[in-house]
């Protein structure tokens, strides 16, 4: 299986961190699965450093880095990565989400057949079966 990590379970598997779900860690693990992280998690994680280096400590580029030492391989952005976003639905009840990241890490695993791995409770709402809620 082919696997697109959120954000945040990139950076929690690179970390080992414990909030990373033995669910989570079981897929990432598995010789079978392919790793992939986004360069929109680069740029996301490059916007917050410039913003807050104080809570978010290392670069987009030393994730990138750290990526590619732990062996994931990298997903580009695509321009039919961002007409997927003109596909992606959510439930009529769902509370509003505004997070572009999201929305473009989504579509991306959308486009490219990936499941993407995450554990943000606004995801769900997404009616993508892309998506791997841990």
């Amino acid at each position: 299986m082919n696997l697109l990590l959120d954000s945040h379970i990139l950076i929690w598997a690179l970390n080992d961190d414990p909030r990373l779900s033995d669910k989570a860690r079981e897929l990432i693990m598995d010789p079978d699965n392919a790793i992939y992280y986004s360069v929109v998690s680069i740029w996301e994680i490059s916007i917050k450093h410039a913003s807050h280096p104080e809570n978010v400590t290392f670069t987009g580029k030393e994730l990138s880095e750290y990526c590619r030492e732990a062996g994931f391989l990298p997903a580009e952005m695509r321009d039919r990565h961002v007409y997927a976003l003109e596909t992606i639905t959510r439930a009529e009840n769902a509370p509003p989400h505004h997070d572009p990241f999201d929305r473009m890490l989504v579509a991306q695993a959308k486009a490219e057949n990936m499941s993407f791995l995450t554990h943000d409770s606004w995801i769900p709402y997404y009616n993508e079966t892309c998506i791997i809620s841990v």
